[in-house]
């Protein structure tokens, strides 16, 4: 019951960091664009999108360091399948992008109580990409707008 606690402790945590560190991105980007008026407004959509990817990023490494510190601990499971032999981490990061685009390979499984951040990750990536999904369509919306409207004038 104690690993149980513990794995919904560190699995909570993770999602509720990568969903507040994405709420920030999102919230600075906002504030941000507006500010670049040297760039033709629809660039900025662009920006927006270089500067989610990389939210998204540095979500999945996050996931990718609760499973590497999880593995520290064999009582909390493993990773079984066709791992790289580089090294564990880049194992996890592997695992990390698969789960949390929801792509799911299937190639590298995590046992034990730690598959329980597979299922974790996976709703929290959903729910983020389509977060910045609805995101960029608002700014879609506000900076091309504007830029058909300046070519009309």
């Amino acid at each position: 019951m104690m690993l149980l606690i513990t794995a919904f402790i560190i699995n909570g945590s993770l999602a509720l960091i990568a969903i507040l560190l994405h709420y920030e991105a999102l919230f600075q980007l906002d504030k941000l664009l507006p500010r670049f008026a040297h760039i033709p407004p629809r660039f900025r959509v662009l920006v927006g999108v270089g500067a989610i990817f990389m939210a998204h990023v540095i979500e999945i490494w996050l996931f990718a360091l609760g499973y590497f510190f999880t593995l520290q601990f064999p009582v909390m499971g493993g990773l079984v399948g066709n791992l790289s032999g580089h090294g564990v981490l880049l194992d996890c990061a592997y695992l990390s992008f698969v789960t949390f685009t929801t792509l799911g390979y299937g190639e590298i499984v995590a046992q034990g109580y730690l598959r329980y951040l597979t299922g974790v990750e996976a709703l929290t990536g959903f729910i983020l990409i389509t977060w910045s999904a609805s995101f960029l369509f608002i700014e879609m919306q506000k900076y091309w707008t504007v830029y058909k409207s300046n070519q009309t004038t």
